[in-house]
């Protein structure tokens, strides 16, 4: 019976592969971790890995309004000072959010259930990714009665509203804090009381084998770079196209692919086309592990544009396969990305500088390309192995290993 369980809003999702590694990981270690989302993301699964993950993983919506009705009545009539306390913080958050009572009394409901689940399912302990609403979710959980929780915070949601998502309680409640970088640990620091500060660490994400035992490839002598994310604002995409377009101005030849999609997909199209750019800059959609890999070997450089980031697993993924990144000089991305050694690093929003990078990257000598992977490639495999850093933490999960009994379920107090 698993002692440890995930919990993630929508899992599995093509962007979130690095999760999936982790579990994977945690497992080799001998951990038998159970899958909880809160809802289904609607998206395709292009990739087979995801659309196994989907089917083992169990969706706390789709137990219906009954069933999450049910859960939250027994907790109430079963437990009623814990289910004060809980509904007292549900209220509280609520006021405070933004987003209303009404919906964290629907994660109440969700936090019922999952502890009904954890119970069931002799879960000790329940790992978060993102301190948004399954953060809160695993919080009131708690409140109930239910496991421990820790959190993986990525940023940058968690830091553009911190007190509106609470996170400092979130890291009161919290077993510890896994930060992806020492930027975002420093955000952490900033938004929760010192007296919890040594509840964060650093666990980077990171990459297993098909990326860190990949052999270097050279770099090809087609004009080619990649975009890969979500067509979201934060990622900066449409200063991306008009960086492009200024490369077409200075008469270059070159081929822009972005693999990824969301919703604004329909203003790329339109400024793609209003910039002259169809048959230079391709939306690709989603793509499978195994293509995102082919697209990234068979690109000279990966080029990020974005506003906003925690630090990108992608650039991992392009420096573990020798291909250098060009990207904002944003988040935690610099502890990553070093400028004349692994990649460019550019203002974020600076369209002519991110010209400047990319027609450097396009002129650069197959000799200078292949020193800048390969440097990048060695930083990946030394501060981003997934086994290590699976290990790191499993450390500090509160249960004592593989196979552990289950956790006090003492509540704590509000």
């Amino acid at each position: 019976m698993p002692s440890l369980a995930y919990l993630v809003n929508s899992y599995p999702m093509p962007s979130l592969t690095f999760i999936r590694r982790e579990i994977a990981a945690l497992e080799d270690l001998g951990w038998t971790v159970a899958r909880y989302a809160v809802r289904d993301s609607g998206l395709p699964r292009v990739d087979p890995d995801d659309q196994l993950e989907y089917e083992r993983t169990r969706r706390l919506l789709d137990a219906g309004p009954i069933g999450l009705l049910g859960a939250t009545l027994a907790e109430a009539v079963r437990h009623p000072g814990r289910f004060l306390r809980s509904l007292q913080a549900a209220w509280r958050i609520g006021k405070a959010s933004g987003r209303g009572i009404g919906v964290h009394l629907a994660y109440l409901a969700e936090a019922s259930l999952l502890k009904r689940w954890a119970d069931r399912d002799g879960v000790a302990h329940v790992h978060v990714h993102f301190g948004t609403n399954p953060a809160t979710v695993a919080l009131l959980s708690r409140l109930l009665g239910g496991p421990s929780y820790s959190l993986t915070v990525h940023g940058p949601e968690e830091f553009d509203s911190p007190r509106a998502l609470a996170l400092g309680e979130k890291v009161r409640h919290a077993s510890f804090v896994a930060a992806i970088s020492s930027f975002g640990r420093s955000q952490l620091w900033r938004w929760s009381d010192p007296d919890d500060w040594d509840k964060v660490r650093v666990v980077r994400c990171g990459l297993d084998a098909k990326f860190l035992r990949q052999e270097a490839t050279d770099p090809p002598d087609l004009p080619r770079l990649l975009n890969i994310g979500r067509l979201d604002p934060q990622k900066g995409q449409l200063v991306l196209v008009e960086a492009a377009a200024e490369l077409a101005r200075r008469g270059r030849e070159f081929e822009l692919a972005v693999i990824g999609d969301g919703a604004m997909r329909a203003a790329l199209e339109e400024l793609i086309e209003r910039r002259g750019l169809r048959g230079k800059v391709t939306l690709l959609g989603w793509r499978s592990g195994p293509e995102v890999r082919e697209a990234l070997g068979s690109s000279r450089a990966l080029v990020l544009s974005s506003f906003a980031e925690g630090l990108p697993v992608v650039i991992m993924e392009a420096l573990a396969l020798h291909r250098p990144v060009i990207s904002t000089a944003i988040a935690g991305i610099p502890e990553l990305v070093r400028p004349g050694e692994s990649g460019w690093l550019v203002p974020a929003g600076a369209v002519g500088e991110l010209a400047d990078a990319m027609e450097e990257a396009l002129d650069a000598s197959t000799d200078r390309l292949r020193r800048m992977g390969a440097a990048g490639a060695a930083r990946v495999a030394a501060d981003h192995d997934v086994s290590t850093e699976a290990a790191r933490l499993a450390s500090y999960f509160p249960t004592a290993g593989p196979g552990a009994t289950r956790a006090s379920s003492t509540p704590v107090s509000a």
